[in-house]
């Protein structure tokens, strides 16, 4: 599929995930359409874009396509009938995305592409009883999905590689970075890692060695840093030193076979330990309102990705790209 020409996409769910995803489309110079039949929707969606168009031209050195046009429509039909790319984000139950899926291929094209933001179903589930499953794959995001360039594409049994190809293509024209997973797995990639990270934090919390704050203080004031620019195998890598990966496995791996981690089980998740969790977490970030803590955490990522591109690395050489083809464009128009 051609990048060049005006295109549409179908925004099913408007919520967090779904608004972020039409603000990505949007501000890249699709016209988006969405349909999420909640009541607040509108007003979630517009407070999304918001908070997108503050912050995703900051990523930019050159200027942004012109926006698309955002139509927020009253029936799933209308939405999908003449789209090119179908973002499904609806709730996390196979049944409601099953029954979505099937009503979404009632109206859709056959040629369009159809990816679901599911953190944890495997397309091929996803598949089941569609009238089309060619068409559908899952393209994970991460959020804010305007900002943050990771998307799982996963493909299933039945998924055209030529449409993942296709996708792949897109998402990087909107300045992303498609991760092709090549088996398909409950939980994909990266938010298997969040969970392990998660289990560990929920213990600590429950046997009182930290506390939310202090959680977060050890991520975001050491590894995290290091992950945000090298992940985690060049970090380690680097540990190493001078021997490399190979050196930093013979001193660090028979760590792993002592009992630092209790990720085989997780906490009860008992009334006390929620409210211990949520009481904490107040304390942590209750002076905040939801949308001081966005516009916080998009000026953290804006500074911490426009920093990146100064040494062309991680997500800032992938900005860098990006840049590249905005101004490529704009040239040649």
């Amino acid at each position: 599929m051609s990048t060049d020409k005006k295109h549409t996409a179908a925004i099913i769910g408007g919520g967090v995930i779904g608004g972020g995803w039409a603000a990505r489309f949007l501000l890249n110079g699709w016209d988006v359409n969405v349909y999420d039949p909640a009541d607040n929707a509108q007003a979630a969606l517009n407070a999304t874009l918001d908070n997108a168009r503050r912050s995703l031209p900051r990523l930019s050195d050159v200027p942004m396509r012109a926006e698309g046009k955002l139509s927020f429509v009253a029936s799933l039909e209308s939405a999908v009938t003449n789209a090119d790319w179908i973002q499904e984000s609806v709730p996390e139950r196979l049944d409601v995305k099953h029954a979505v899926i099937r009503d979404i291929q009632k109206h859709a094209s056959n040629e369009a592409i159809l990816g679901s933001s599911t953190s944890g179903f495997k397309p091929t589930q996803l598949q089941e009883g569609a009238l089309n499953p060619s068409q559908i794959m899952v393209c994970h995001p991460f959020n804010p999905v305007y900002l943050l360039p990771l998307i799982e594409v996963v493909a299933g049994k039945g998924t055209d590689a030529s449409l993942v190809e296709s996708a792949c293509g897109i998402l990087t024209d909107l300045g992303m970075k498609p991760l092709k997973v090549r088996k398909e797995i409950d939980a994909h990639i990266a938010d298997r890692f969040l969970e392990a990270v998660w289990r560990e934090g929920l213990w600590m919390i429950k046997d009182g060695i930290a506390t939310t704050e202090e959680i977060d203080d050890a991520i975001r004031y050491g590894f995290g840093l290091r992950w945000g620019q090298m992940g985690l195998f060049e970090t380690y890598r680097v540990a190493g030193g001078e021997a490399g990966m190979a050196h930093f496995i013979a001193q660090f791996g028979p760590c792993l076979s002592w009992p630092w981690t209790r990720l085989m089980d997780v906490p009860e998740l008992t009334d006390e330990l929620v409210k211990t969790i949520a009481d904490q977490s107040d304390e942590q970030s209750g002076a905040y309102s939801i949308r001081e803590l966005e516009r916080i955490r998009d000026d953290n990522l804006v500074a911490m990705m426009r920093g990146l591109k100064e040494t062309n690395w991680g997500a800032g050489e992938l900005l860098n790209q990006h840049d590249k083809r905005l101004s490529a464009k704009q040239s040649g128009d």
